[in-house]
């Protein structure tokens, strides 16, 4: 017979068993409201990405940190745009007062020249336009300058398709120290200036189109008018005291064809201009030359046909108010002073 085991081995192996039993979870209402929702069973598997995105975003949420700028581009700090956006309604808007820089003949004053920021340079060759659509833009005023070089430009109004109503071919001998300025009318728009530099690429100019502060005739020009039959000329000689002079031409509404040059010195022509306009009347022409140094003269031809005549003005546009009070160069020959 087996031997019985004793009770005391029968008590430690019972006392072994219930201690390495672990009790069960309790499941009891008031424990299961007070235990936190976010805990995980230990054979869960880890959280995803998407998960660990949401959850920090809203923490950065709840922390208040400001997330809008994070899924944009760097800033680039210390930059500024060097040219200011401007609009089509800006060309209407009253300009600021222009500060005089000469006086002009019979107390008129010059208005200052336009911004350099609008100047465009126009290579040998190549062509440029300025398009304007309003038709309440009557007038535009064409500025042509070199840095010392001659300049040769070619000068078209467009009005439609095909329709050339005004043209002029310009031709000076030195564009720094005799600039070509030139009032354009542009009646019932829109319009087109087109400006062609004609020379070769080593000549190019500087060309400038605007339609605000354009200069007008002074009633001395107006009234000074005087008729030229088709194929006559007049010469106009100016004093050295003139710095610059007015020309304008008009017709009755016929056709406008004429040459202006100026000399100085014989058969020395410093300027040129070739002019073509349809009516006279309708777009007459206005330009200021000018006429620095002595022995300046205006020639002016009517190179059309007999059957259209056209009056000429020419008339002094600023004066030299140092060589007037009676300093300045010497001019041999001449009597200033007495």
């Amino acid at each position: 017979q087996r031997e019985s085991p004793s009770t005391p081995q029968i008590v430690k192996l019972t006392r072994r068993v219930t201690c390495s039993r672990r009790p069960p979870p309790s499941t009891s209402p008031s424990t299961a409201s007070t235990s936190p929702s976010l805990s995980l069973p230990r054979d869960s598997p880890p959280a995803q990405p998407s998960t660990m995105m949401s959850r920090a975003v809203l923490l950065l949420l709840a922390l208040g940190v400001d997330t809008s700028g994070a899924f944009q581009a760097a800033r680039t700090t210390g930059w500024t745009r060097t040219t200011p956006l401007m609009s089509t309604n800006d060309l209407y808007a009253p300009a600021p007062p222009a500060t005089a820089f000469g006086a002009g003949f019979g107390g008129t004053k010059r208005q200052a020249p336009p911004d350099a920021d609008s100047t465009i340079l126009v290579q040998g060759g190549s062509l440029r336009t300025w398009s304007y659509r309003s038709p309440l833009v009557e007038q535009v005023q064409v500025v042509l300058s070199t840095e010392g070089r001659p300049l040769d430009a070619d000068i078209e109004l467009w009005h439609g398709p095909d329709n050339t109503p005004c043209k002029m071919r310009v031709y000076v001998e030195n564009g720094q120290l005799r600039p070509f300025s030139c009032v354009i009318d542009t009646p019932r728009g829109p319009n087109t200036v087109a400006i062609r530099n004609i020379g070769q690429i080593e000549f190019p100019f500087a060309s400038n189109v605007y339609a605000n502060d354009v200069e007008d005739p002074s009633p001395e020009c107006v009234q000074a008018s005087a008729t030229i039959q088709g194929g006559a000329l007049r010469t106009y000689p100016f004093d050295t005291l003139v710095d610059s002079v007015e020309v304008l031409l008009k017709t009755d509404g016929r056709p406008l064809n004429a040459r202006i040059e100026l000399l100085q010195g014989p058969n020395n022509n410093k300027e040129v201009i070739e002019l073509y306009t349809e009516d006279g009347f309708d777009r007459p022409f206005f330009c200021i030359l000018e006429t620095p140094g002595s022995g300046n003269v205006v020639r002016i031809v009517n190179t059309a046909p007999v059957e259209f005549p056209m009056t000429a003005a020419v008339v002094p546009h600023s004066v030299n108010e140092e060589l007037a009070s009676g300093g300045g160069d010497v001019v041999i020959g001449g009597d200033i002073g007495w």
